[in-house]
């Protein structure tokens, strides 16, 4: 049955859904020659190319999820005119299809990331509509008042619209710092840092602990990376199978 060409080459790993979108709107696709237009249906018999490369359609997928202990230093992409380290250096090689990333972490932040070949599943964990709880151990400089937990778990306005964390729990810190967790169900660009910034506070150290039913093992190494079973994958993929309604 023919299917959006965005949700085809998605589910054959090649990136996610907003990434292949962005290459459609840039020309970067030719469907037998043509230049592909958005939402295009195709079967998987048509001749493929982007910018320039022949795409090799593959049947029998069996998509596959990591998980990767990121250590801060490395980016989440796959070049960097700057040189600096990539987590893509350190995944396992794959046959066919490639590694795509369920969201972001910055350079300074460390923790749980989650990369998959199902560009589906990717595109599914990331939507907004879904709600995906994403969980934090944070090292804050500065105290965390009543006043400051009550604007944050309400909701502070940042550029980019309302934004707001849920709470779970404050620790006693030493000196200035304080930790606590935390947990927000979207992935916007630096957002659980420029929260704590709009109360004057600042995250001296941010590790992801958590993202939707997958959490990082306590003793799993910095830099290293472990297959989800198949009950976790599953998890995922229940996470996501249901549309959320406000």
């Amino acid at each position: 049955m023919p299917e959006r060409i965005q949700k085809y080459l998605a589910n054959q790993g090649i990136a996610s859904r907003r990434e292949i979108e962005r290459w459609i709107k840039a020309g970067d696709i030719l469907v037998n020659g043509e230049l592909c237009i958005l939402g295009q249906c195709i079967s998987g018999i048509e001749r493929i190319e982007i910018r320039g490369e022949l795409v090799n359609l593959k049947s029998n997928i069996h998509n596959r999820v990591i998980m990767y202990h990121k250590p801060c230093g490395e980016i989440v992409s796959r070049s960097d005119p700057d040189n600096r380290p990539t987590v893509f250096h350190s995944l396992p090689n794959l046959k066919t299809g490639r590694w795509v990333s369920v969201g972001r972490l910055d350079i300074n932040t460390s923790g749980l990331l989650l990369l998959t070949t199902d560009g589906k599943l990717a595109n599914d964990l990331m939507h907004p509509s879904n709600q995906v709880e994403r969980e934090y151990q944070v090292r804050i400089q500065g105290k965390i008042t009543n006043e400051v937990m009550s604007n944050i778990q309400n909701g502070v306005q940042l550029e980019d619209g309302l934004a707001k964390l849920k709470i779970l729990e404050v620790k006693e810190g030493e000196g200035v710092n304080t930790w606590c967790r935390v947990v927000l169900q979207e992935g916007r660009n630096r957002e659980v840092r420029r929260i704590w910034e709009s109360q004057d506070l600042r995250v001296s150290r941010l590790i992801r602990t958590r993202y939707g039913s997958i959490e990082l093992p306590s003793d799993m190494r910095l830099g290293k990376y472990l297959d989800l079973t198949p009950s976790q994958f599953h998890s995922l993929q229940k996470l996501v199978a249901t549309p959320k309604f406000k």
